[in-house]
């Protein structure tokens, strides 16, 4: 295959296609843009450019054993398109459920797969991006011009997956594996498997593969929280005996969950200790009254501060008490040949090492951005809502939420999206960005995120590179869908937050 790390300084003029809209990215919001594009801004010209040699962004990604949804498909799912199954999702019924979306909708002819975006310039000359890609199956490269740039990458960068620099690395016997790039030739049939992280991948790793080691051992050096739980939805198939039409249910339940979900984040700020209760209430109810909860599953941070992952029917409860996994709480000291020597002096032996330890973040999908020919640096803008920044024209930025489906927030967006080149449209606009308003000048400026409100470790490792928040709330992704669900329509675009031109 050709070298296509490095792309030439000026792509093939001829082969330059120019559109409304690009759309960056095939992953779930992505197609849900697509989708929403097609449907409200009929007629608008525009096409999605996706890395991957096929759509579903993190779906498409993570191969490892087990791989699911840690949130409910009703929610997850688009608000358009009914999620007709189990609560809980495999990569491989979402990869279904969104080739459906775009077959059903035509949206293939939009995507160009393989597609890796190197570059994307602003010109207010011009009024336009230009972008470079380079085809990762050819090395070709090739030009596109744009009105309008929609960030649909994600958060995180998917060639690699973060991996701690522990001591003694190199000396280890076995194999280190990352979930994000777990090898197809992997046999850890009979094996002793070491899972480090305390999350949601390795809390679907460790009960996938289970069943089929000598035994895996998950190695956290501290705790988090789970929601144990049928992988059911009791209402759902109430309203589906009653036969009840599917688009329907698909709304009910999404209202009731959210209902819920707005009920339990309430509850974790103003009673956080009766929240801590329920929630190891729910593990001890797998595990017993003799498994020591508070070391292995007793976190000292409060209920969501960070992400609580959805553990369905308890398989990774199970297959503790059933004796094919355990839980070691501690702190890794170095690797040694045969695994992995502990700071409390105790060796874990270990065949395989699987690193669970999250994410690298890509706050602009490791694209080389420039406006008006100066480089872009993120980190010195301000956002608006979380979705624009200032000082970069016609520029939308999807970032899903933490307490809540990802979705919820990519659908909320793409309305925002449609109706500001509407906007633009009517007003006779070529450019629209983002600037602090008079009233907004003596306005402090503070990280992307309070560390006190969510601090996963991938955000608190890439806080330096995200752009900064105001003192008020248009200014700050506020991670509140219940609000944002009701604010995002009423958004005043003649307010004097967006300056057109």
């Amino acid at each position: 295959m050709p070298d296509t790390t490095t792309l030439p300084a000026k792509a093939d003029a001829q082969k330059t296609e120019h559109f409304d809209v690009l759309i960056v990215g095939a992953g779930i919001s992505g197609v849900g843009g697509a989708y929403h594009l097609a449907k409200q801004c009929p007629g608008t010209s525009f096409v999605v450019l996706e890395t991957q040699e096929s759509f579903g962004g993190t779906w498409l990604t993570h191969r490892y054993p087990g791989i699911r949804s840690d949130s409910d498909l009703y929610t997850f799912g688009y608000r358009f398109k009914p999620w007709t199954s189990a609560p809980i999702a495999t990569a491989a019924e979402i990869l279904a459920y969104m080739g459906e979306v775009i077959d059903e909708n035509d949206l293939g002819q939009h995507i160009r797969y393989r597609h890796r975006i190197a570059s994307a310039r602003w010109s207010s000359r011009d009024n336009l991006w230009t972008i470079d890609a380079v085809r990762t199956d050819t090395g070709e490269t090739r030009r596109f011009t744009a009105g309008f740039l929609w960030m649909c990458q994600g958060y995180y960068r998917h060639s690699e997956g973060y991996t701690p620099e522990w001591q003694g690395m190199e000396t280890f016997k076995g194999r280190i594996v990352h979930p994000q790039s777990w090898p197809k030739d992997l046999d850890y049939a009979g094996k002793q498997v070491l899972v480090i992280g305390s999350g949601a991948t390795a809390a679907t790793v460790v009960p996938a593969i289970a069943n089929d080691c000598g035994h895996v051992t998950l190695l956290q050096r501290s705790p988090t929280y789970f929601i144990p739980a049928r992988n059911a939805n009791d209402l759902a198939d109430t309203l589906r005996q009653l036969q009840i039409d599917e688009s329907w249910i698909h709304e009910i339940v999404r209202r009731k969950i959210l209902h819920d979900q707005a009920v339990f984040t309430r509850r974790s700020f103003e009673e956080p200790e009766a929240v801590r209760k329920e929630l190891l209430g729910g593990v001890r109810a797998y595990l017993g009254p003799d498994y020591d909860i508070d070391t292995h599953f007793t976190p000292s941070y409060r209920p969501w501060r960070q992400r609580i992952a959805y553990v369905p029917d308890g398989d990774l409860f199970r297959g503790i008490r059933a004796g094919k996994a355990s839980v070691v709480t501690d702190e890794i000291d170095r690797f040694v040949e045969t695994g992995i020597l502990l700071k409390s002096g105790k060796t874990l032996e270990a065949d395989i090492i699987v690193t669970a330890t999250g994410f690298n973040l890509s706050v602009n999908g490791d694209i080389d951005f420039a406006v008006d020919g100066k480089p872009l640096d993120l980190s010195e803008t301000v956002t608006y809502r979380g979705m624009m920044f200032t000082g970069v024209p016609n520029m939308v930025w999807v970032f899903g939420y933490f307490r809540a489906s990802w979705t919820l927030r990519a659908d909320l967006v793409a309305d925002f999206v449609c109706r500001l080149l509407r906007h633009m449209k009517d007003k006779g606009a070529k450019k629209v960005e983002v600037a602090l308003r008079p009233e907004d000048k003596d306005m402090p400026l503070l990280p992307w995120i309070d560390p006190e409100n969510f601090n996963p470790g991938y955000l608190m490792r890439g806080m330096h590179l995200l752009p900064k928040r105001g003192g008020k709330p248009e200014w700050q992704h506020t991670q509140d869908y219940w609000s944002e669900k009701d604010q995002f329509p009423l958004i005043d675009l003649d307010d004097g937050v967006f300056v057109y031109g």
